[in-house]
């Protein structure tokens, strides 16, 4: 007999594919209808598991992004132009979500002088010239990256833009494992924290899409590369949040997710390099 749970019977998988769905509109502007059996699609998401299928959800974001970058090279664009188109795409699929947190971490670090200053300027929807700069630069690298692996690696970077967007998501998850959040009345603090088997979970999802990209043109020690320097970039973040806000905020996550792609690709780039 199945058990029924929120207007239809329980089946394998079905929780993590509720929480895959959530996942999607959350961090995009895709719009994914509601699933059978799935609650609300507009409540407020559970953090405490959701996150879960973060790497998924990231990989499933980058595939336009990535059949783009290789489309626009087998079209004779060049490494350059097909790159930007890639990130183009990218940040129109996920409305700009994660560039957004990574300019208002840079303004609040960059204009704050003391925890309160820092997190009001974050609040603030405005960019002010270091969230600009900083903007700029993260776009710029991305942009070189992803060009520069298209040079010597060619379509096989769409694989690495994939794969970046997975493992960048595992790492904006240290954060939110190993911070408080820095306002009680914030987004961080009203969806709930994942705890370290929802990381753990994560990175065993992440370790199984490395495998499936290892034969498509990355190599071992690329993919190794690029999980490293994602990880060392989350860190990285997540102790300056701690030392200037004493805690982590959704800017200071997207920010988190930002440097982590940035630096997964770059690790590939010096693995791969000439």
């Amino acid at each position: 007999m199945n058990r029924q749970t929120g207007g239809g019977a329980e089946w394998p998988g079905r929780e993590a594919l509720h929480d895959l769905a959530a996942c999607l509109r959350f961090y995009s502007r895709l719009p994914v209808p509601q699933l059978p059996g799935e609650p609300d699609p507009h409540r407020s998401p559970d953090f405490t598991r959701l996150p879960r299928m973060l790497p998924l959800a990231g990989s499933l974001l980058a595939l336009p992004a990535a059949l783009v970058l290789v489309a626009g090279w087998f079209a004779g664009l060049g490494p350059f132009l097909a790159a930007t188109l890639a990130v183009a795409v990218m940040a129109t699929t996920t409305g700009g979500l994660h560039e957004d947190g990574l300019a208002d971490f840079a303004d609040g670090l960059g204009g704050g002088t003391d925890r309160a200053r820092i997190l009001a300027i974050m609040r603030d929807s405005r960019i002010g010239s270091y969230g600009a700069l900083v903007l700029f630069l993260a776009l710029a690298m991305r942009i070189g990256a992803l060009a520069t692996l298209l040079d010597r690696i060619g379509p096989a970077a769409g694989t690495a833009l994939v794969l970046a967007a997975a493992l960048s998501r595992v790492a904006a998850l240290l954060p939110m494992v190993l911070l408080p959040p820095a306002r009680t009345d914030g987004l961080s603090a009203a969806v709930g924290r994942p705890g370290r088997d929802c990381l753990a979970v994560a990175a065993g999802i992440a370790v199984l899409l490395a495998a499936l990209a290892l034969p498509l043109g990355l190599g071992a020690v690329g993919i190794v590369a690029m999980a490293a320097l994602a990880g060392l970039a989350a860190l990285a973040v997540s102790g300056l949040a701690r030392q200037r806000l004493g805690g982590q905020t959704g800017d200071v996550i997207g920010a988190c997710q930002q440097a982590a792609e940035i630096l997964a690709l770059m690790g590939l780039v010096s693995a791969v390099a000439p």
